[in-house]
């Protein structure tokens, strides 16, 4: 991947630097900065999820350094001007492991010169990654804020196999780890009136960056109605728990979830495309905001994101995640998520877990009206409101 500069500063709030930082366990990997000055303040790190960048933290980024905070987000692995990884299908895909994630996290803390930080704040994908880097390190990431993806803990050591979540056979009710991986499921999703597929299996299939890099509607255009789909702006999005993880109820989640078996993402978020006049609506995301998503990925494709999906949907890696069985996260805690956002849900009972057992100093969670999938951008304003209270009890 050929070195290019870091974001050009006219996209960013004035305050707001993008840098390169090197060493970083294998990457050299671009920073969005805020609040670096004076030094000694406390560190926030903020991790993206798909399909985003550093760049979707720019809205809280400010008034997290202006409470104190040395802010710092990062693209990570697999996204944006970060250099080092391996982007063919066919590549080193142990590289995007969650452990390794974790590691990456851990690099980028020492190359920043510090011991630890105040709190690892996570979104979409970047919320398993920062649970994952509470419970794994608890000395290093003092606190942990998940949103929109609640956190179900470890999978259990000991999985009963006569009881296979979704029909497969071999995970253990309300495994979601194992379930995504159980092939089970995906044939019972195949088998409804309705052929269905789950769309982090889609994600892991070869087709599936071509599918969206290649869009017939460009990159552009598919981004913008996949982030409307999936926000509060479509107001189909009335989102509830499931019973469990069976094809029955998954099915009932929206098509972005839970795909028409014959079609691509690019294909199923189409129809859902916003007017032009709902475009020049759209406060959270005007058009040029857009335009620094959609510039990334023409340039980058979508393979670095969709890596992580492959090591969430591959038995070989999933049971590794067995190692920390039974472990629970011991720091301050809190989860915050738009009320139309079917991200809460998308994995029955998880929400139920991280609050009730796998986060043994939760906070608050917190459920948003006006907001869906993208509550930091949403919702900007209270989020950074509740991330303060969570931060300065």
């Amino acid at each position: 991947m050929n070195r290019i500069a870091p974001l050009d500063q006219s996209v960013l709030p004035s305050g707001v630097r993008a840098r390169f930082v090197s060493g970083v366990n294998g990457l050299t990997m671009q920073l969005l900065e805020a609040g670096y000055e004076p030094a000694g303040r406390p560190c926030l790190l903020l991790l993206h999820g798909f399909p985003e960048l550093a760049y979707s933290w720019r809205k809280l980024m400010l008034p997290l350094a202006e409470a104190g905070f040395h802010v710092v987000a990062p693209d990570q692995r697999g996204y944006g001007r970060t250099a080092g990884w391996d982007s063919a299908y066919d590549g080193d895909l142990r590289s995007f492991h969650v452990f390794n994630l974790v590691r990456d996290m851990l690099a980028l803390v020492s190359a920043l010169g510090r011991r630890d930080v105040a709190a690892v704040i996570g979104h979409d994908f970047g919320s398993p990654v920062a649970a994952w880097c509470a419970l794994i390190r608890p000395d290093v990431f003092r606190a942990v804020a998940m949103m929109s993806a609640p956190f179900g803990g470890p999978p259990p050591l000991r999985p009963e196999a006569a009881a296979g979540a979704g029909g497969g056979g071999g995970a253990a009710p309300g495994d979601t780890a194992a379930a995504l991986s159980d092939r089970g499921v995906h044939a019972d999703l195949a088998a409804l009136a309705r052929p269905r597929k789950h769309y982090q299996w889609y994600y892991s299939m070869r087709e599936a960056d071509a599918d969206m890099h290649h869009a017939p509607q460009g990159v552009h255009a598919f981004l913008r109605a996949y982030y409307h789909n999936k926000s509060a702006d479509w107001k189909q999005n009335q989102p509830f728990p499931l019973k469990g993880w069976l094809a029955e109820e998954l099915a009932k989640m929206p098509t972005y979830y839970i795909m028409d078996l014959d079609k691509g993402m690019a294909e199923t978020v189409a129809p859902e495309m916003p007017s032009a006049t709902e475009i020049a609506a759209c406060r959270w995301l005007p058009e040029e905001e857009l335009r620094v998503y959609s510039t990334e990925y023409e340039r980058t494709g979508f393979q670095g994101g969709l890596q992580w999906y492959r090591c969430a949907t591959d038995s070989r890696y999933t049971a590794e995640l067995k190692l920390y069985s039974g472990r629970t996260i011991d720091v301050p805690a809190c989860f915050i998520a738009g009320r139309s956002d079917w991200g809460i849900y998308q994995k029955p009972h998880d929400i139920d877990k991280m609050r009730e057992r796998v986060c043994t100093q939760m906070r608050g969670c917190h459920v948003l009206a006006g907001a869906g999938h993208w509550v930091q951008q949403e919702q900007p304003e209270k989020v950074g409101e509740l991330l303060l209270q969570f931060l300065r009890p």
